[in-house]
């Protein structure tokens, strides 16, 4: 019998039956004796266009019952390795996000202090702010691949410092980052001014438009992110809205011209070899996701994290 933990297995209960949790994985409460945890953090008090991203990690998790266990591409198995439960929700302050923010540090210190790795179904993403704070205070700053068509790095939103478009500025100014060792990448869309984007480039950071992107493989990019980061520790932080919303509507802030869903698993997997100490998806917005497709995006990019954590290896491309 294998001591680690499985997923229920759709031949031994029907794929719409079962456990509510991220791949119908064993619940649990702490992170206690796990390598690796999915935590749900059901917020949207921080967006500014469409809500609904607090529905988000329910959603993911109902769309993540179609996953099984073995990475077919890669060969990566990570219930053979890892310890793997899912540990539920923050149970964040609905009504005050700038209590929701230290609730979601406090939170995160505690399954750091376990030793377990965080793999977060969002909510809007604001919450990275706060999971980075308690990143820097376990590993000290660590390295960054942010996928978004957004650089979220606004000083203010309506005067406001706490925002969905202002965690990597927040993060940045609690000396959260590698500045060397941080890359943007599917930054597009309209903006303010031509310098939209230069005040990350001005901190050292890589800014990878989505247009750099278009027409090609990211396995390249991804090599020579690899070989910037080298041994740091990072980690990836992944907003839906990077991918274009012929794959992804269900979110509050499309833009057009996006990502496509193998270049979004070209990166993920291109993340295999990094001390990876933590990932989010965010930004899923169920209510203007009729199919399910963005939740279920959504669901196996939160899989493949997994798959590419330390200790889990990979097999080799199939």
């Amino acid at each position: 019998m294998n001591r680690f933990n499985q997923p229920l297995g759709g031949n031994e209960m029907p794929r719409f039956g079962g456990p509510a949790t991220m791949m119908r994985l064993p619940a649990q409460v702490g992170a206690a004796g796990l390598d690796a945890c999915f935590i749900g953090i059901p917020m949207d008090h921080g967006t500014s266009n469409r809500p609904g991203t607090r529905l988000g990690p329910r959603q993911i998790r109902d769309e993540s019952r179609m996953l099984r266990p073995y990475n077919m591409a890669t060969r990566a198995a990570p219930f053979e390795h890892l310890q793997v439960a899912d540990i539920g929700d923050v149970p964040i302050n609905t009504f005050d996000l700038k209590k929701t923010i230290d609730i979601i540090a406090g939170f995160y210190d505690g399954v750091l202090g376990h030793g377990a790795i965080p793999l977060t179904l969002g909510g809007d993403h604001t919450l990275t702010w706060p999971v980075l704070r308690a990143m820097r205070r376990r590993h000290g700053p660590v390295a960054l691949i942010h996928v978004d068509a957004h650089a979220d790095i606004s000083d203010t939103m309506f005067g406001e410092k706490a925002a969905h478009g202002c965690p990597f500025r927040r993060a940045w100014e609690e000396d959260c980052l590698i500045n060397d060792k941080v890359f943007q990448i599917g930054l597009r869309g309209t903006g303010y001014s031509p310098q939209d984007f230069d005040w990350a480039r001005g901190h050292g950071w890589t800014v990878v438009q989505a247009e750099e992107c278009w027409y090609r493989s990211l396995a390249p990019l991804m090599a020579e992110i690899r070989a910037r980061i080298g041994d740091a520790p990072c980690y990836l932080s992944f907003d839906i809205d990077s991918l274009d919303p012929a794959f992804a509507p269900g979110t509050g802030t499309v833009e057009i011209g996006g990502l496509t869903t193998w270049q979004a698993l070209e990166i993920v997997r291109g993340c295999a070899g990094l001390s990876l100490v933590g990932a989010d998806l965010v930004e899923v917005s169920p209510p203007y996701d009729p199919s399910g497709n963005t939740a279920l995006i959504a669901a196996n990019l939160l899989y493949e994290m997994l798959c590419v954590l330390p200790g889990v290896g990979q097999g080799g491309a199939g």
